[in-house]
């Protein structure tokens, strides 16, 4: 593959200057995260024996008329703390070629694709928590008729990197998907206020089987539809996806058949937003491996049904993935602004922002199921939830600017975490209950200089305790930001243990080139995206950040 990919750059790049008489473009970018780290043995910090770490990466990028083509190189030596121990040495692992017409994109090598939501295929990279799963193979992306669009993908996941581990995954994916906009295709819609678009989805796994004990299906198959309708200030979007009964290492090697059903319904207009989600999953974890577990080879993703919390008490705790073995979940979202100048609003407005989130688990029917027949451990139904939670997220957001040089906002947490079922300490049994206030307010001290405060609380009587977090950031636009956080864990049932994590950074940025430093003491926590999580340990040390574009 390397030598087919440098063979295309060469011969694009001449044909570029013979056929054109110049040359193509040239873009990419380039990322290096690097620590020094220390033992702390009171936070629970361990040094690897190399002291320094580092994560690197670039992408090239070449085009020239409708081709393209492009490599990303990757190095860890070893991996920074918290990243997958199979991420290590130096390697290309993303190549591709592609031709992007008017009304097709055919893409040979590596390539990131996605299905509707997700819910049966997503091929996608979220390099802060460690996840790759890009596809090396062929696809297709089609238009033969404005509002008409189809998508075909075959190939291998990357589930591991270099230094003589296997690639890609054992199983091959195959996977096609077509959209109808109605609107659009049928002359009578064109002009109507009521919009439409269908959609169908279809993707298979082909993994040869090896085990002595249980028939396997070599092809395991997932189906299913999505429709998407909007009407005036309403819409509403729904998917529903059958996934045919897949054996694995997750499931515990059982024969169910599996679904996934989400539902969007939204009303918005001027000053007023509303959005109810509501999310059924049953047996739903789609691998390129059946042995694979953790974050690897997902076929498909299972969007969390919550906030993503950004602060930093909130959001790395007790945040909430998705359970993967199946859950009912519902969230609802307003967005409200009291309008400007009025009592309550003041001169700008003032933002509200109300989000419930729960999660419970799913109702089994163990008495209708026959597994020493068929393996079949239970029957389920859509939306059959039981009493027993897994998450409850209700939160509180207040913004509002007061004039040209203040605005603050504030902020309400409250959490019941079922610790049994997603585990994030083991100082904690069954569920831990917290509340959290965070007050954040920006002083704007001229057109270049500004300073940012926020304080935060987080009060449970499980686990850790109470803890405190005060941040101060100064920024100098656009060239300078230098932040003091201290996150302070007062309410520690060990006394020895109610400690300060002091953290300083500063950061600089020229032209298109980023300079980022960071020192101090950072505490064991989880770090989610997306309703992906992964546990990221203590680290005492400095971290140096730089990243370029061009």
């Amino acid at each position: 593959m390397k030598k087919i990919i440098l063979g295309f750059l060469g011969l694009t790049t001449i044909c570029s200057y013979g056929q054109f008489g110049q040359g193509g473009n040239v873009t990419g970018n380039m990322e290096s995260n690097v620590q020094v780290l220390s033992t702390d043995t009171l936070i629970g910090a361990v040094a690897p024996d190399q002291k320094v770490v580092a994560n690197s990466y670039m992408n090239v990028n070449y085009s020239v008329g409708k081709f393209r083509a492009g490599a990303r190189f990757e190095s860890y030596l070893p991996a920074i703390a918290g990243y997958p121990a199979f991420y290590s040495g130096s390697g290309m692992p993303y190549k591709y070629v592609q031709y992007a017409g008017d009304r097709i994109t055919v893409t040979a090598g590596n390539f990131y694709e996605q299905f509707g939501s997700g819910l049966i295929f997503r091929s996608y990279e979220e390099r802060a928590l460690g996840l790759d799963n890009a596809m090396e193979g062929a696809s297709i992306r089609f238009s033969p008729l404005k509002g008409v669009d189809f998508k075909g993908v075959i190939g291998r996941q990357r589930v591991n990197f270099f230094e003589g581990q296997r690639f890609n995954s054992d199983g091959v994916v195959r996977g096609f998907d077509g959209s109808l906009n109605l609107n659009e295709v049928i002359p009578a819609f064109n002009d109507s206020k009521f919009k439409v678009t269908i959609a169908g989805s279809i993707v298979s796994r082909y993994q040869a089987t090896n085990n002595d004990t249980l028939i396997l299906p070599k092809n395991v198959g997932a189906y299913g539809g999505r429709i998407d309708m909007k009407y005036s200030r309403f819409y509403l979007n729904a998917e529903y996806i059958h996934k045919d009964n897949d054996p694995n290492e997750q499931n515990n090697w059982i024969y169910n058949s599996g679904h996934g059903a989400i539902v969007n319904m939204g009303y918005s207009q001027k000053g007023l937003g509303i959005i109810l989600t509501a999310k059924s999953l049953d047996n739903m974890t789609f691998r390129s491996d059946r042995t694979t577990i953790g974050n690897q080879a997902f076929i498909n993703y299972l969007p969390a049904t919550s906030n993503n919390h950004t602060y930093n008490l909130a959001g790395t705790l007790y945040p909430y993935a998705t359970n993967l073995n199946g859950e009912v979940a519902y969230q609802l979202d307003v967005l409200y602004k009291i309008p400007k100048k009025s009592t309550l609003g003041g001169k700008y407005g003032t933002d509200l922002h109300l989000n419930i989130a729960l999660a419970t688990d799913y109702k089994r029917d163990t008495e209708g199921a026959d597994w020493a027949k068929n393996r079949i451990s239970y029957l389920a139904q859509p939306f059959a939830m039981t009493d027993s939670i897994f998450n409850f997220d209700f939160n509180l957001h207040v913004k509002r600017k007061f004039n040209k040089k203040w605005k603050a906002s504030a902020h309400y947490y409250h959490f019941v975490y079922n610790n049994d079922v997603n585990e994030v300490t083991k100082l904690a049994k069954h569920y831990i209950t917290s509340d959290i206030g965070v007050l954040d307010v920006s002083y704007k001290i001229s057109r270049k200089h500004s300073i940012r405060a926020e304080v935060q609380g987080l009060f449970t009587k499980k686990d850790r305790g109470n803890w405190a977090t005060a941040v101060i950031e100064y920024t100098i636009s656009p060239k300078w930001f230098f932040t003091v956080m201290d996150q302070y864990n007062y309410g520690h049932p060990d006394e020895n243990l109610q400690i300060h994590y002091l953290l300083g950074a500063f950061g600089y940025t020229h032209n298109n080139s980023r300079f980022m430093f960071m020192y101090g003491k950072q505490r064991e926590g989880i770090l989610c995206v997306g309703g992906v999580c992964r546990p990221v340990p203590a680290t005492n040390g400095l971290t140096f950040t730089f990243t370029q574009s061009f």
